[in-house]
């Protein structure tokens, strides 16, 4: 019998189907048809994202924080403080089988932000995913399959995209031309954090976890790191690296504003860097800087994690918002990040400027609008969305993972000035640290191209396109969902 199988059994066991049409408690609805009926959202996770998202959707009307659920009791208790009335569940299948929740929200690791989504779809729920949406391009893939199969609305957590500064700002760039035409694009993601930690025997996990649960899809590794939680981010088997927490969120921003979701897919791709200077237990980059070569407007995009100097605290300088991008124009530059944004003419004067509110909660009311609605069209921020963007960050970190020692002459293959400006600039800021692009830490991947379908092509194409997918523990597999078989 295989998994699926096991699912399915095991939510008819609790009264609930697990295909398109769900069996409901009688009476019950599978969403509220009119904005007077409370919407009852179940959360999986009970961590600091998941508590602020609870805040947020508590915010909206008509919205009703009916279950929580983590594999961590301690955070279960933690929440239920605040909402005392809400159901908790250590295992997520039993709080998607309940027909008294309509939504939910998904605030895990990123290891299991697609198979929560999945299995949650497949109960006959609508599905807030915190980005970025996959762990795995492939996985991603059939995220979004299953919304379509199952009909459902899928939204992803780019709270940004909510926020009605970034119709303006498309509107300033695109319709008025203020800029002329736009270059290039330069992101930026300089946040200074520290070591997570190398332990020299493995960590023990507190007895208030199930373990098995809280690994689920991820492979069962002994830790060497300080704490169980949020220093997953940068382990490979359970986060994305800074290209998944924060560059997805800039990454994104571009894709919106610049190209207006016109590039869902680089051309070409070329990336590196290293994590220097912390002897811990990470094995995510913490300086990380890629190349897009999208067809058009070339895209480059610097990360570190690193002080500017020696036992500093701020970050390096740069070109631009230190979280947030800068568009090179014709008759200026663009600056954008969270919340605000302006232009410059080539003069340097400040032209233009932008004021926004980060969108939060507005996202939060968009997805339960269209909950209501149970139409997906009016999502600002839909699951396709989602993937795209979330696959630029997949496609950098697999640029990192088949790096080799950084070559000068293989990174000058590409001559745009914005690159070889970022080059510049991390040679500096690797410098305040003893450290140079030399430097045998540094990594350098080859020149890797792909096609439309998300698949990478020509020479290193079967390294790279071995990662695109990840194996699962058995038991917690992502399922195949063909497109073929999405309305």
């Amino acid at each position: 019998m295989n998994n699926s199988t096991n699912r399915r059994n095991f939510l008819r066991t609790l009264g609930i189907g697990a295909a398109a049409t769900t069996v409901l408690a009688p009476g019950r609805k599978l969403w509220a048809a009119n904005v007077n009926e409370q919407i009852n959202v179940g959360f999986v996770s009970c961590g600091g994202r998941s508590r602020k998202l609870m805040d947020q959707f508590s915010k909206v009307e008509g919205v009703n924080i009916g279950a929580v659920c983590d594999p961590d009791q301690s955070r279960i208790d933690m929440v239920k403080e605040t909402y005392p009335k809400a159901k908790s569940f250590t295992d997520m299948r039993e709080l998607f089988a309940d027909p008294e929740i309509d939504a939910v929200v998904v605030a895990t690791c990123n290891h299991w932000h697609c198979l929560a989504a999945i299995w949650a779809m497949e109960a006959g729920k609508h599905v807030y995913v915190e980005k970025p949406l996959s762990h795995t391009q492939w996985e991603g893939e059939q995220t979004v399959a299953a919304a379509r199969r199952y009909n459902k609305v899928c939204q992803i957590g780019t709270q940004q995209r909510s926020d009605p500064m970034q119709a303006e700002i498309k509107k300033f760039l695109h319709e008025e031309k203020a800029l002329g035409e736009i270059k290039a694009a330069r992101v930026n993601r300089y946040g200074v954090r520290g070591s997570i930690g190398k332990r020299d025997t493995p960590l023990e996990i507190p007895k208030n976890v199930n373990y098995d649960l809280w690994l689920g899809p991820a492979q069962k590794k002994p830790i060497f790191r300080d704490s169980l939680h949020y220093n997953w981010h940068w382990d490979w088997n359970t986060g994305s690296g800074e290209m998944g927490n924060w560059g997805v969120h800039v990454l994104d921003d571009v894709r919106n504003n610049i190209f207006q979701d016109s590039v869902a897919t680089p051309k070409r791709i070329l990336g590196g860097g290293g994590r220097v200077v912390w002897d811990d237990a990470g094995d995510s980059p913490n300086v990380h800087f890629v190349y897009f070569d999208t067809g058009s407007i070339p895209v480059v995009i610097g990360l570190s994690n690193l002080p500017k100097e020696k036992g500093g605290k701020k970050s390096p300088d740069m070109p631009g918002p230190s979280s947030g991008y800068l568009a090179y124009c014709e008759g200026g530059e663009f600056h954008g990040q969270r919340s605000k944004a302006f232009a410059k003419d080539k003069d340097g004067k400040v032209i233009r400027e932008f004021k926004g509110n980060s969108g939060d909660v507005l996202h939060q009311a968009n997805f339960i609008e269209a909950v209501r609605a149970n139409d997906s069209s009016n999502l600002n921020a839909d699951i396709q969305v989602g993937h795209e963007s979330t696959g630029w960050c997949n496609f950098a970190n697999i640029a990192y993972m088949s790096g080799q020692k950084f070559n000068r002459a293989d990174a000058d293959v590409v001559s745009v000035e914005a690159w070889q400006s970022l080059l510049g600039q991390t040679e500096k800021h690797l410098a305040a640290h003893d450290l140079s692009l030399d430097d045998d830490a540094i990594k350098l991947s080859p020149m890797l191209s792909l096609n439309d379908e998300g698949r990478f092509v020509g020479d290193h194409a079967e390294a790279a396109n071995k990662l695109l997918k990840r194996e699962y523990r058995k038991g917690y597999e992502v399922p195949e969902i063909a497109m073929a078989d999405a309305k």
